[in-house]
């Protein structure tokens, strides 16, 4: 029997028949006080905005009047449940009206699997109509706790879970169509359990047999490969990657989100009845990621790509943390002239036989050109991680050498892009070809990353190597061409050249051009026009990180998912190093809003940095080569504006421009220090 101090429910969590507000909002802002109030969580904003952000993603009213929001948070110290009985009912989503019944779900961003299993069994006794009705008619918050704590196990007398993986029953008739499901939602703590129960007692109604594989937070237990392998039909009810997805290749399947399962498991059971007979029936790829884990028929071919790109880019973070924080140390130790020899000293120099330059030179080399090598990684990690979405493992290798390509010839995050969703549709194609059974074990080890790789990375080489290089050419030749002009309009032009592909081909030129500038310059002339030319690049470089920070994590947290708030927090220094890598989650996940209030805001930083006549002698380093910079104030406050004018234009887009829903989470640079 649990202590008291470790239970999930008490009655200062629960409300009875009272009016929280007259929307969601209102209600789980509330049910996130009470918890703070209780001493279970420390901050009542930040669980609402993470309870908040997974209501966005998909809304959490189910049919009987019941509503489930719930996240896992920082700000969370115990697994907490708050419980409300409204009167009157607060809209939730549910088609059948507004709902009466609502749990919030609050558990630590670390919490246990024994926490998370308690959680999920709620979700699961959700279904159980007795459980409802006793709810609805408890007399006092005691009752209610009582109710709850012998459903979820907390009590002498605990109802029986099921089990997350049942058991194929043993005397099952050879004409009875077989089933296997796998459930799964983002946090894997309710809707992963209360669908697979749905689903479980639907199969049953329907005589089909019927098992269920539930991917919660709190673990899983895979399916024998027996029943697996007598299936007749699959059934993904999911709204994240499938683990393991390769076991059900071969079988027809019927993908869908994991609130349909719970909503309409019997039309799902026929579906993969009538899909079972159906010889030309959808059926998991042997190979394909994609095939396995897409969130639903209805799923959008945007909402697919966007989802492949936002595998690329988790992926990719390590490094795009690591390595730029690692470039920001280096300068900070080695100065800014670290870049020109780091290499040969890391190689000929040593802690005992220092540099010139001493300590500082020698471990500021270290730093940098460790992460220089980390932020090579970048573009052949998101193109490797965007094929291996779509046609998972045997899609790595060729996704690897397509972004090595694409690097190789400076195309910049588009080149990754393409060259990732090239791969990943080349190794989904191959894989789905008919194999000899002698050649199937090669397929994904030999046959698939070779040919991939050589297809993908020809059809990049072949057909984007010249114009990317005729692109780059003519832009270098117009800014030179502009060279004379207004130096206000020059810095506007390089300052959305800056902001408009993080990296890519039009940064490449920007930053180009100002170095080739800055190499031909002389010391003895700190206002000369190259000089000008490259405060105002560095400074509209470090707006999108800055911008994009001070949005997400200070001005509306709400409109950010919480891995997007967590960025942030990295951007903050990753910005002001002059690395706009930081920038390149947010671009992901919203590209049409986050890239045009980006060179907005790039546009003014660049003018105003020329309107002003802020110099640098150093050609990347931002905030840390200040010594190099005049005036530094100038610098300063040419930043401050184009940052501020990106995040509120960022976050009047997500408000009132179509506004998404929020999910989890681009682009990305093709050198190492300041691509940006």
């Amino acid at each position: 029997m649990s202590s008291p101090t470790s239970h999930t429910i008490t009655a200062g969590l629960v409300s009875l028949d009272v009016g929280l507000g007259s929307d969601k909002v209102a209600v789980i802002r509330a049910l996130a006080e009470r918890v703070v109030r209780e001493g279970r969580a420390t901050d009542s904003e930040a669980l609402f905005s993470d309870a908040w952000a997974r209501e966005q993603k998909d809304e959490t009213g189910l049919p009987g009047g019941i509503a489930i929001p719930h996240a896992k948070s920082a700000a969370v110290t115990q697994p907490s449940l708050a419980f409300a009985r409204l009167a009157p009912g607060v809209d939730f989503g549910a088609d059948d009206g507004p709902a009466d019944l609502v749990f919030l779900i609050a558990a630590p961003a670390d919490a246990a699997e024994d926490h998370l299993a308690v959680l999920s069994k709620l979700a699961r006794s959700l279904m159980d109509d007795g459980f409802t009705s006793a709810l609805r008619s408890a007399g006092t918050g005691d009752e209610v706790v009582a109710i709850v704590r012998e459903a979820i196990g907390e009590s002498g007398v605990a109802r029986a879970a099921a089990a997350s993986a049942p058991a194929r029953p043993e005397n099952i008739e050879a004409a009875r169509t077989r089933i296997v499901a796998v459930t799964a939602c983002a946090t894997g703590i309710a809707h992963t359990f209360m669908a697979a129960d749905a689903l479980t007692a639907a199969g049953r109604k329907a005589d089909v047999d019927l098992v269920v594989e539930p991917q919660g937070s709190s673990g899983y237990q895979a399916l024998p490969a027996e029943v697996i392998r007598d299936a007749d039909a699959v059934i993904f009810a999911v709204d994240v990657d499938v683990r393991e997805p390769q076991r059900f290749a071969g079988k027809p399947v019927v993908r869908t989100s994991v609130k349909r399962g719970i909503e309409q498991p019997e039309k799902l059971i026929v579906e993969a009845v009538a899909a079972a007979s159906d010889p030309r029936a959808e059926r998991v790829s042997g190979s394909a990621a994609a095939a396995s884990t897409a969130t639903g028929a209805q799923e959008s071919v945007g909402a697919r790509i966007k989802r492949w790109l936002l595998t690329g880019v988790s992926y990719m973070i390590p490094f795009v943390a690591g390595g730029g924080l690692l470039i920001a140390l280096g300068f900070l130790l080695g100065g800014y002239q670290v870049t020109d020899d780091a290499a040969t000293v890391i190689v000929e120099n040593s802690l005992w036989d220092l540099p010139a330059g001493g300590l500082g030179q020698y471990l500021g080399s270290v730093a940098f050109m460790i992460g220089a090598t980390s932020m090579g990684f970048l573009v052949p990690v998101l193109a490797g991680f965007i094929a291996f979405a779509i046609a998972d493992r045997p899609g790595i290798a060729p996704g690897f050498v397509a972004g090595a390509v694409a690097v190789l010839m400076s195309a910049g995050f588009i080149g990754g892009l393409i060259g990732g969703l090239l791969a990943g549709f080349i190794a989904l194609w191959l894989g789905r070809l008919p194999a000899p059974r002698w050649l199937r074990g090669l397929m994904p080890v030999v046959i698939i990353p070779l040919v991939g790789s050589i297809v993908a990375s020809g059809l990049m080489i072949l057909f984007l190597g010249r114009p990317i290089a005729q692109l780059m050419t003519w832009l270098t030749e117009w800014l030179n061409s502009l060279n004379g002009a207004s130096a206000v309009i020059l810095g506007v032009i390089l300052g959305l050249m800056m902001c408009f592909d993080l990296g890519g081909p039009v940064n490449k030129v920007a930053y180009t051009f100002a170095t080739t500038g800055l190499a031909a310059a002389t010391a003895s002339q700190p206002f000369s026009s190259p000089y000008l030319i490259m405060a105002a690049v560095m400074a509209a470089g470090m707006v999108p990180p800055l911008a994009m920070a001070l949005a997400s994590t200070v001005l509306a947290r709400n409109l950010f998912t919480p891995v997007e708030r967590e960025n942030g927090k990295a951007a903050w220094l990753l910005g002001a190093a002059f690395i706009s890598e930081g920038a390149i989650p947010f671009a992901a996940a919203d590209l049409f809003r986050v890239i045009p209030a980006s060179m907005l805001g790039g546009a003014v930083t660049g003018g105003l940095s020329m309107a002003i006549g802020v110099s640098s002698l150093a050609p990347h380093g931002g905030i840390f080569v200040f010594f190099a910079i005049q005036p530094v104030w100038g610098f300063v406050v040419s930043i401050l504006a184009g940052v501020l004018v990106s995040a509120f234009a960022v976050i009047a887009l997500k408000k009132w421009v179509h506004r998404r829903e929020v999910p989890v989470v681009a682009p990305v640079s093709t050198e190492v220090p300041v691509a940006v």
